[in-house]
């Protein structure tokens, strides 16, 4: 089988590769240049590549870098930018997996000839009619959430040739072998923020900051922040303490407004979240109305039941158990309830 494999410069793409060749199969590597800019963090830096085109080098496979700025400036960078101007939560990561890494270069993989393609993803493809995907084998390394846009389709095209495997295992076969990424460490930023800058450094340079009032759910005013646009539901650091010396967390963004509004732990809690239908996406049938499953609002969030009700243009997500708030722009993953490793659908919170 020819098999393109999506190479970081990380330990997990890496032994991903080299899986495939010891299976027998035609590999190639390709690496894809994403952000223009500076950046010392995340997947993006000219040392990834160069560690990716080394350990191609080192499996003696082709290696390629596909060249996609124009594309991940305009599906990721500026919707993550537009995401703070409206008081949203974006995630960049799940859109650059959407548009990018599973559209894009799906689409390229495609073209050139390639079987499948591969990436170093912790998740499984469990094989069927309909095919499943599913969480990966390491508990705390599986990034089901993060693919949970993943249709037939897409599923049908690629491997994810570590998700039997531990994180443990992985550093294990690549030391085995002497690749140079054995030992590196995992990426833990967004690729395109500098782990100087920060957040705020690289959307300074891309919107105007706007100083809000904080309330509390009595509309009394309790202080100010001096970006409303940096600010997210859930939040409690820089929110302060209530006269009861507890902890505020905020439960609403009002961006137009200049508007935060705080509450207290027990006050920040939501027993429902909405997801509007333009932002469905299911790996095979979608879950009908009054149905039951597993919610997972991030990437290693803890798993909650619910059931969803269908509602005017969207689906409602009702937890069993009342949950932190989810913030507009998360993404909320749903699993199948009689196999929670198996993820069926996934949604925009609004």
């Amino acid at each position: 089988m020819r098999v393109l494999v999506a190479m970081s410069g990380g330990v997990d793409s890496s032994v991903a590769a080299a899986l495939l060749v010891e299976g027998g199969h035609d590999v190639v590597g390709a690496t894809l240049k994403l952000w223009g800019g500076p950046s010392d963090s995340g997947c993006c830096s000219v040392a990834d590549v160069d560690d990716a085109r080394r350990v191609a080098q080192q499996l003696g496979i082709e290696h390629h870098v596909f060249n996609l700025t124009e594309e991940f400036d305009r599906h990721v960078v500026a919707p993550y930018v537009e995401a703070h101007v409206q008081g949203r939560t974006p995630n960049p990561c799940i859109e650059c997996n959407r548009s990018i890494k599973f559209d894009r270069l799906l689409a390229r993989s495609d073209r050139l000839g390639f079987d499948r393609l591969a990436t170093g993803h912790h998740a499984r493809v469990a094989s069927g009619t309909p095919l499943r995907l599913r969480r990966g084998a390491d508990v705390d390394k599986d990034q089901s959430y993060v693919l949970s846009m993943l249709g037939q389709a897409e599923l049908g095209r690629v491997l994810f040739p570590v998700g039997e495997m531990t994180k443990s295992d992985v550093r294990a076969h690549a030391l085995r072998l002497g690749l140079r990424t054995a030992a590196k460490p995992d990426s833990q930023d967004v690729c395109f923020i500098g782990s100087v800058e920060g957040r705020q450094g690289f959307l300074s340079g891309k919107l105007d900051f706007h100083p809000a009032t904080v309330t509390n759910g009595r509309g009394e005013t309790v202080g100010t922040v001096d970006a409303v646009e940096l600010v997210t539901v859930g939040q409690r650091r820089g929110m302060g303490h209530g006269t009861d010396g507890a902890r505020r967390y905020v439960t609403a963004v009002d961006v137009p407004s200049r508007r935060v509004t705080v509450g207290s732990a027990a006050e920040a809690v939501t027993s429902a979240v909405v997801l509007p239908d333009a932002t469905l996406s299911w790996v095979d049938q979608p879950l009908l109305h009054g149905a039951r499953a597993v919610a997972q609002v991030s990437a290693h969030g803890r798993p909650a039941p619910c059931a969803v009700d269908r509602s005017g243009d969207g689906l409602v997500v009702r937890f069993d158990v009342p949950q932190r708030p989810v913030a507009p722009g998360q993404t909320v993953a749903l699993y199948d309830v009689t196999d929670p490793d198996a993820v069926v659908g996934a949604g925009i919170a609004t």
